[in-house]
């Protein structure tokens, strides 16, 4: 280790990195490297990391891991923390998108997806916590999607799984807020990456054939992309922060859409006022 390298090891931040290898995980990773931090890139396929191992070979740990496999998980964590002794940063960002309609999902096809999304992100939360904790303090980045804005055709389970992550992180949260651990849900729109050219789809049924037809002419006239390292950066802006919110917006496709759901769930509520207070009225316990 050269005299800078270990200047910056005593200084620097540790990253554990899940979905590291590609995309915004590639992105992330990167943008804590060039920064000095140090890292554990976790993926199931690890080899394009290899010129990052190259580049950084004291301060880039890549690990093979399957984020489903919750011994795996605590395993990779146990050895990040004993390569660099300690985790300050988490984030997951392991995931993949199972297209097709809610119909059209087998059992397996829905656990999986639910495996890979939300279960995954769990046994991370849960294998960190307990590093961080100890050490009073560090923050988990839950990267969610535009997705968990809404449900929409074609990614109805992916959108489940992210709402379940979203869920589960907000009441993570405020369990751990008292031990100095902050946790921020990153919602990003389009970005660059191979999410949708890797999906996987369902067999598709013939009855949604006109409204796949549909989906695809909006999806050609109003898809919009950006590099994943402007959500690197805007990332590395959220873990500099003292006070970093609980839920980040990127991007303005996901930024204007997010309040414009909001908007149409309030004037929902609003219209269906009376019949919501009508259902409440306070009685005594039945005996």
């Amino acid at each position: 280790m050269t005299t800078s390298d270990a200047t910056t090891s005593q200084v620097s931040r540790v990253w554990f990195i899940t979905g590291a290898s590609r995309g915004l995980g590639r992105a992330f990773t990167e943008a804590a490297l060039a920064v000095g931090d140090r890292v554990v890139g976790a993926a199931r396929d690890v080899a394009p990391l290899d010129d990052l191992a190259a580049r950084y070979p004291d301060r880039l740990l890549a690990l093979r891991l399957d984020v489903t496999d919750r011994a795996a998980v605590f395993a990779a964590v146990d050895e990040a923390v004993a390569r660099f002794g300690r985790l300050d940063i988490v984030v997951n960002n392991a995931g993949a998108l199972f297209a097709g309609m809610v119909e059209e999902f087998t059992e397996a096809e829905a656990r999986a997806q639910l495996d890979l999304n939300f279960f995954g992100a769990l046994w991370v939360s849960q294998a960190v916590l307990p590093q961080l904790r100890g050490q009073g303090g560090g923050h988990i980045v839950q990267i969610s999607s535009i997705g968990a804005l809404g449900g929409f055709p074609s990614t109805g389970l992916y959108s489940a799984s992210k709402f379940a992550l979203e869920g589960m992180s907000e009441a993570l949260a405020a369990e751990a807020a008292g031990f100095g651990v902050k946790v921020t849900i990153v919602q990003p729109g389009g970005y660059w990456t191979d999410l949708y050219t890797s999906s996987t789809a369902t067999n598709p049924d013939p009855v949604y054939d006109s409204l796949r037809a549909e989906l695809e002419k909006q999806w050609a006239e109003g898809s919009i992309d950006s590099e994943p390292r402007l959500a690197a950066e805007a990332v590395m802006t959220l873990v500099a922060s003292d006070d970093p919110p609980l839920r980040l917006l990127l991007g303005s496709m996901v930024y204007d859409l997010a309040f414009d759901i909001s908007r149409q769930r309030m004037d929902t509520w609003a219209g269906w006022e009376q019949v919501s207070r009508a259902a409440e009225k306070a009685v005594p316990a039945p005996h």
